[in-house]
């Protein structure tokens, strides 16, 4: 949803209650200013910025995607890579 600074300030709660659902572009002079996001979306966003090493992100990737990964795993080992037969000319 995209904004003007003045329709932000006159309707902020209105506006607070829309970035719960998707993020908020406030625009001032024709171009975006702000981004106001619900504290759920600002909180994944800092979770890279608080520091987090690599290993400590690759370990939640892993524990939130273990099925998916699991099940490609189980695909490549019954098929093999899909471009396996493929011939370079």
């Amino acid at each position: 949803m995209h904004v003007t600074a003045t329709h932000a300030k006159n309707k902020f709660g209105a506006i607070c209650a829309h970035a719960k659902t998707e993020p908020v572009y406030v625009e001032k002079d024709g171009k975006v200013d702000t981004v106001i996001l619900s504290a759920k979306q600002f909180e994944a966003l800092s979770g890279a910025v608080r520091g987090e090493t690599m290993e400590e992100r690759r370990q939640a990737f892993g524990k939130k995607y273990k099925k998916w990964i699991d099940e490609q795993n189980a695909r490549f080992e019954e098929h093999g890579l899909w471009c396996d037969d493929l011939r370079v000319w």
